[in-house]
């Protein structure tokens, strides 16, 4: 017998019963952002297979403790996963368990904890960033040396910290040699290294290496690992690769209001995620949806791809007038509004039809 007040009842027509109504064309997509996609079927089904009964709250389930075996098998023995709400979350939370009060982070003048965190490493963690110009996104030893100095003088914010994403803002990715000859100087700087990982599972389908190949075994002691890019509802997780170099993570983590109460729905997330290989499916089929894209663009007259698509990310330049014609049939951002540069991204659920469509677009427009 079924019970009418259960929201899971289907209903005669044998869908769930709902007041909500669906208010989009579940059919339309765009080039703005991999977040604008929706959720994993894979994902949902975890999400209502965790659904039901109670566990006890605040990471104490049944999930976040089999997680912590899913996230070894990819980062090795002793690796600690601690879920989070968000990417700016993660890396606040992160970074404030390998620096001082007076400590100071390194980092590309185009990082994301620079740009696009609205200070909150600065201002919620109560740390310094150090920046450093770069052509293609990337950190070296040498570049990471213009900021590291100042060791011991009261004068200055103490360099603490190297911050490198993977991949980068602007598409590109490490490979595991250079992130090994990033760690090796920091570390022998007294430096601790992190890793925006937000979208470090397209790193791992360009590079065609497990995920400790960059990170464990190349010496990265702390990771922000992104899942909402590649397929999930919310949620990301501070990895914790070296415990001696990190401290206190789980207070910071509920200081940072970033402690789940029912984190049962983020653990069970990443179950799904990494547990198989849908990480790795979804992040190559959005990279090669890029590189579609990439391929379909560059014999347009008029449109000049900027950078090496290493990822899911395809940064072109194109008259500023046909852009903002082509943003009025589909969603994307300026990348650069001085120079015009605008950026297209790809996500799990991209489909070729959507490349195709959108690349004719782009034709149409520079013809019009």
């Amino acid at each position: 017998m079924t019970d009418p007040t259960d929201p899971d009842t289907p209903d005669v027509t044998g869908q769930p019963a709902t007041d909500a109504v669906r208010r989009h064309d579940p059919q339309v997509r765009g080039f703005a952002s991999d977040n604008y996609a929706g959720v994993h079927p894979e994902v949902l089904a975890a999400l209502a297979l965790a659904n039901g009964g109670h566990q006890v709250a605040y990471g104490e389930d049944v999930y976040t403790g089999h997680l912590q075996d899913v996230f070894r098998a990819h980062f090795g023995p002793t690796a600690e996963a601690f879920p989070v709400f968000n990417g700016t979350g993660a890396n606040v939370t992160a970074l404030q368990a390998v620096t001082e009060r007076w400590g100071a982070v390194i980092t590309a003048e185009s990082a994301h904890i620079n740009v696009d965190e609205c200070g909150a490493p600065e201002r919620v963690g109560g740390l310094k960033l150090l920046t450093v110009p770069t052509e293609d996104g990337k950190l070296t030893p040498e570049l990471i040396d213009r900021q590291a100095y100042g060791f011991d003088d009261e004068h200055r914010a103490q360099p603490q910290v190297v911050s490198l994403t993977q991949t980068t803002e602007l598409g590109t990715c490490y490979t595991p040699e250079e992130i090994r000859a990033i760690c090796d100087h920091a570390h022998q700087l007294g430096m601790t290294v992190h890793m925006d990982g937000s979208r470090i599972a397209n790193a791992a389908a360009t590079l065609g290496v497990p995920l400790a190949a960059f990170t464990t075994d190349a010496g990265v002691d702390l990771l922000s690992f992104g899942g909402t890019k590649n397929g999930l509802l919310l949620g990301e997780c501070v990895v914790v690769l070296s415990p001696e170099r990190v401290r206190s993570i789980r207070y910071l983590r509920k200081m940072s209001m970033q402690l789940a109460s029912k984190m049962r729905f983020v653990s069970v997330q990443f179950e799904a995620l990494l547990a198989g290989d849908l990480w790795l499916r979804s992040a190559a089929h959005a990279n090669a949806m890029a590189r579609r894209l990439e391929q379909a663009v560059r014999d347009v007259d008029g449109v000049t791809v900027l950078r090496p698509v290493q990822s899911n990310a395809v940064f072109a330049m194109l008259p500023r007038e046909v852009s903002e014609r082509l943003q009025k049939r589909y969603r994307f951002y300026f990348w650069n509004e001085a120079t015009g540069e605008v950026r297209w991204m790809c996500a799990f659920d991209t489909t070729e039809a959507d490349v195709d469509g959108f690349a004719a677009a782009i034709a149409e427009e520079m013809a019009g």
